[in-house]
C-alpha cells in the first residue's frame, strides 16, 4: 500500500512541477511595462492560463493530501 502511494506521490509531484512551469509569468516592474505592449498587440491565451491554474490547484491539494497520508503510514 505504501509503495503504491509513493508512486502516486511522485507522479503528482512531477505533474505539479510541469503545470507550474507551463504557466505564463505575471509581468511586473519595468520589464513588464515594456513587454506588456507586445502582449496587448499579439494577444494572450487567457483560457489556457486559467486551465493550468485550475490543474495546478488540484494537483497541489492532491500533493498535500498524499503527503499527509504518507506521513501517517
Amino acid at each position: 500500500m505504501r509503495m503504491i502511494l509513493v508512486v502516486i506521490y511522485v507522479i503528482i509531484c512531477l505533474s505539479l512541477i510541469a503545470t507550474v512551469l507551463l504557466q505564463s509569468g505575471k509581468s511586473a516592474g519595468l520589464s513588464g511595462a515594456i513587454a506588456g505592449g507586445g502582449q496587448a498587440l499579439f494577444g494572450k491565451k487567457k483560457g489556457l492560463d486559467d486551465l493550468f491554474a485550475k490543474i495546478s490547484t488540484g494537483l497541489a491539494v492532491a500533493f498535500m493530501l498524499t503527503a499527509i497520508f504518507l506521513n501517517l503510514l
